[in-house]
């Protein structure tokens, strides 16, 4: 049996999300990756057969535009999203990371991520 992987890693968005009214006013940088498994069916040349990652990045996209409190909740909407426009998926992971966020020390970053496997 083979399974497909189709992602996208680490697409660059500036947003508004957090816990504390600062930064939701100040915004930062994200980093956000999709990425799915599903079995392969049909013309390898048909974008019916497959995941358009255009898709997936619309997605991403949208979604960072509405302000949260909590990267769980940006996951979760972008997950539930895929879902509905590719039911057929086996495992989706979203993932994303809020570069150095504002808190004492020196961090890269810090990372949200939710898995589903149908």
């Amino acid at each position: 049996m083979l399974i497909q992987t189709v992602a996208l890693r680490d697409v660059k968005c500036f947003a508004y999300h957090g816990f504390y009214a600062e930064e939701q006013v100040l915004g930062t940088q994200f980093l956000v990756s999709i990425e799915v498994k599903f079995r392969p069916e049909g013309d390898t040349e048909n974008l019916q057969h497959t995941v358009n990652y255009e898709v997936l990045n619309t997605i991403i996209q949208d979604t960072m535009k509405r302000t949260q409190q909590l990267l769980e909740t940006v996951v979760h909407d972008m997950l539930e999203q895929v879902k509905v426009a590719f039911p057929f998926l086996l495992n989706i992971i979203v993932g994303i990371k809020k570069l150095h966020p504002p808190m004492p020390g020196q961090i890269d970053h810090s990372f949200v991520q939710l898995e589903y496997t149908a």
